[in-house]
Formats: structure tokens, sequence, C-alpha cells
């Protein structure tokens, strides 16, 4: 069992939170890693024909994945178009707050339109990855909900013509030599 060491250390007024943890991944786990990531509806049974083992074997290790939290969800990815929210667009947002407490951060995350939020360097606080219904959605959505979030000084919006490439797949290595 690994022991994970939670230790808070100071950065240019900020706090990072060092996890050290052994997450080995061998090469078994990582082709179930990457037949999940491509279609996470695949059966256990598929899986198993795919990785050479028996189904029981598979769901003990896709288990254990999950335990260890390197499995977090199972999502369907949804057309954005057909919910009629085709504008994407990321905002850049400056806020007055500093340190690990960030008020704005969790207010900015209840709102739905928001995908993601990022902590980021630079001259900005955070990146947001929003969808909207148009141009005037993503305008009211900026004035009344996201520069109503207190602490929120500034934001910078840049709006995306064309996706060239947009996947939640990781690259999966094994940790075995």
């Amino acid at each position: 069992m690994t022991t994970i060491l939670r230790q808070w250390r100071p950065i240019h007024g900020y706090y990072l939170l060092k996890v050290p943890t052994e997450r080995t991944i061998d090469e078994l786990d990582a082709k179930i890693l990457t037949i999940l990531q491509e279609n996470a509806r695949t059966t256990q049974a598929d899986i198993a024909k795919a990785v050479g083992l028996a189904p029981s074997a598979v769901l003990e290790r896709m288990r254990k994945l999950e335990a260890k939290g390197v499995i977090r969800d199972y999502v369907a990815r949804i057309d954005a178009h057909v919910v009629n929210r085709s504008l994407l667009a990321f905002v850049a947002v400056k806020t007055s707050e500093y340190g690990p407490d960030q008020p704005s951060a969790r207010a900015l995350a209840q709102l739905p339109d928001v995908l993601e939020i990022h902590h980021v360097a630079g001259e900005d606080c955070f990146l947001l990855k929003v969808r909207a219904k148009d141009a005037e959605h993503l305008g009211q959505m900026l004035r009344r909900q996201i520069a109503a979030v207190p602490g929120v000084t500034s934001t910078r919006t840049t709006i995306v013509l064309e996706t060239v490439k947009e996947t939640s797949r990781i690259p999966i290595v094994s940790n075995e030599p």
C-alpha cells in the first residue's frame, strides 16, 4: 500500500499541495485504460479478449484503478451543436485575490456554462473554457455572470472559430521498462 504524504509549501505567495504517490501502471493496465478511453462502454469480455485476461481479472484491475483514482469517471461526450452550445470560447480572468483560498474560483466553477477552470501562471489568474449558444449569449455571460463574481477585476475572451483537435484522451505509458 502506498502512503500519501501531504506537504504544503509556499511558492510565490501560493501554497502548492505536493502529493508524492506511486501510481504504477503496468502494460496490461495501460492497454485497459487505452481501450476505455476509446470507448468507456466496452464490455469487460471484449477488454479481456483484447488484453488476454479473464473478464474477472479485468474487473479486478478496473476496480483497483478506480480505487487508486486513476479512473475518475465514465462519461458521455455530447455534441455541443445538438444541445445549442455551439460557441466555444476561452476566457482569461484576473482576480484581486491571492493565496490558496480563492472564493472567486469556487464561484466561477458554479456557472453551468463554464466547462473548465485552470489556475494559470502569467498575467491572468484563471483560464476558463466556456460554451454558449451564440455571441450574444457569451456577452451576457461575461457581463452578468463572470464579471459579477466578487474579486474578478478583468476578463479577456478568445472565441474559437474552428476546432482542429479536441480530445480527453491521455496517452498511456506503462511504468514497466
